[in-house]
């Protein structure tokens, strides 16, 4: 038997800054996504494929991308956004949309993976990246995914508040960078692609 839908008014819905100026990252109570992210343009297949980020972007002209977590949404918007005004409809929107019971994401979630981790080496990478690193960055409202890696060069998906962030290559150069070379030493660069 299904756990009965919580009503509107008892879904808690907490906005938080991330490092990127232009992002919100809202904590939402209720489970959005079992598993996986999804990180959705303003583009018709954005639009498709999750009825929820389809509110988001018909009500708000200056979101940009909405990236579903497991219990938290960011909204990236225009620098110029009125983010109060946004604020306050996207706390609408998830609630309601929640409430209805309607689906967050229609099909499956983003792949952790862009690559297949096909070495030793790359699959230490990406147990590290699953493990410690996706945690981390996911509590800035990002995401990082495995791209691959080859001749010493890690490459990542950067998704979320993570892409355009003014902090974004200080995480990746002096963290996450930092933190694969102490496991892997032949290790030379990490790059976003």
């Amino acid at each position: 038997m299904e756990p009965p839908r919580p009503k509107a008014d008892e879904i808690l819905i907490r906005p938080e800054p991330t490092p990127n100026p232009d992002s919100v990252r809202f904590i939402v109570s209720e489970r959005l996504l079992e598993g996986g992210t999804a990180d959705l343009k303003r583009s018709a297949g954005a639009l498709e494929r999750s009825p929820l980020a389809r509110k988001i972007f018909e009500a708000c002209e200056e979101v940009q991308g909405v990236f579903l977590g497991p219990d938290f949404v960011t909204i990236t918007a225009r620098e110029t956004a009125d983010w109060p005004t946004i604020a306050d409809a996207v706390d609408v929107i998830v609630r309601q949309h929640l409430a209805a019971g309607e689906p967050v994401l229609l099909g499956d979630a983003d792949a952790a993976h862009g690559a297949a981790a096909d070495t030793e080496v790359a699959r230490g990478i990406a147990r590290i990246i699953d493990a410690e690193i996706r945690p981390a960055v996911a509590m800035d409202g990002g995401d990082v995914i495995f791209g691959g890696y080859e001749d010493g060069i890690v490459s990542l998906y950067l998704r979320g508040a993570c892409h355009g962030c003014p902090s974004s290559m200080m995480t990746l150069k002096m963290g996450i960078e930092r933190r694969l070379k102490e496991e892997f030493p032949e290790i030379v660069s990490v790059e976003a692609i």
